[in-house]
């Protein structure tokens, strides 16, 4: 009995060597200690909480963002990422109940006629009356039932850490809602731009026409030289090939703006004719601290922080228990 005793005592010891050898994980806490002002400037006024549908003004420009918000593509792929992401948190719950599952079979034997065992079972069915022997049938019907009890928080462990990436998710969907009303705008506004661009282009390419018309009518009046009406040609043919480029910038941006929104090439509605006289809102940046609330990037990668964090708990754990 004594020396049993001795014998746990060692077995004991010996297992809690094991797990005080287990190497130490060196944990960092992130700092997110911000400044109170920004530029010596404390206004909390910020542009960031204005809805987009408020900052623009352009009905045009609106029902553009409208539509890449239904039909652009990457929008579409991350909306189904959040689904799937939304299915692994109830996979996550599902864990907590216990498992049953069941099963049934069946099966025929039939031994050969010419064996021990088939010769045998043939002289007493012919005994009986009949001429061949019968097939052997075998069922069967089975249920298992599995139930994990989380003593260790594994389970509960798990579902906060999926519950945290699908917050994630959420985020990387209004950091790409945020990117893809930046881009159509951004563009739309270029496209005005280039629109005004090519009419002062085009009303240059009238006066240097009628420029070119003068010169030929001093020349013919013996005022000037050739040399003179070449170079106002030359110069109507350089303005004019500044209007095709121009053009072809407009294509390209509309097609740009196409590819956002989803659909093919065709042309973009807008009006151009305000566009000197727009005045944009005053943009207000806020203190630092809002920059926490305010971005999506920034809470998609703090989110990815706690669901990692929450990895490495679960990780030390079944470290700890295999080594033990």
């Amino acid at each position: 009995m004594f020396r049993r005793r001795i014998i746990f005592i060692g077995i004991v010891g010996l297992l809690l060597s094991q797990a005080s050898c287990l190497p130490t994980l060196v944990q960092k806490t992130e700092d997110k200690s911000t400044p109170e002002s920004f530029n010596t400037s404390t206004d909390t006024v910020n542009s960031a909480t204005i809805s987009w549908k408020n900052y623009f003004k352009d009905p045009n420009l609106v029902a553009l963002i409208d539509t890449a918000l239904k039909n652009n593509q990457e929008l579409n792929i991350v909306m189904q990422e959040i689904l799937m992401s939304n299915n692994e948190i109830q996979a996550r719950k599902g864990e907590y109940l216990p498992f049953v599952t069941g099963g049934a079979g069946m099966g025929v034997e039939k031994v050969g006629r010419y064996t021990s065992q088939g010769a045998n079972d043939a002289n007493t069915e012919i005994m009986d009356g009949k001429e061949f022997p019968e097939p052997l049938g075998d069922f069967i019907i089975g249920a298992n039932v599995y139930w994990e009890v989380d003593i260790w928080k594994k389970l509960r462990n798990a579902k906060k850490a999926t519950a945290l990436r699908y917050l994630a998710t959420v985020e990387g969907k209004n950091f790409l809602v945020t990117q893809l009303v930046a881009e159509i705008a951004n563009s739309y506004y270029e496209l005005m731009a280039l629109d005004n661009q090519l009419q002062i282009v085009q009303n240059n390419i009238q006066i240097q026409q009628n420029a070119l018309e003068i010169i030929k009518m001093q020349k013919a009046s013996a005022k000037v030289t050739e040399l003179a009406v070449k170079k106002f040609e030359a110069e109507v043919l350089k303005t004019t090939s500044l209007q095709f480029s121009i053009k072809q910038e407009i294509v390209q941006t509309e097609n740009e703006i196409n590819i956002l929104l989803g659909q093919f090439p065709q042309p973009v509605i807008r009006s151009s004719n305000g566009f000197v006289d727009l005045v944009p809102d005053s943009v207000y940046v806020g203190i630092p601290s809002q920059l926490l609330v305010n971005r999506p990037d920034i809470r998609l990668a703090e989110l990815e922080l706690a669901a990692n964090k929450i990895d490495v708990a679960v990780a030390r754990q079944i470290l700890s228990f295999s080594r033990v």
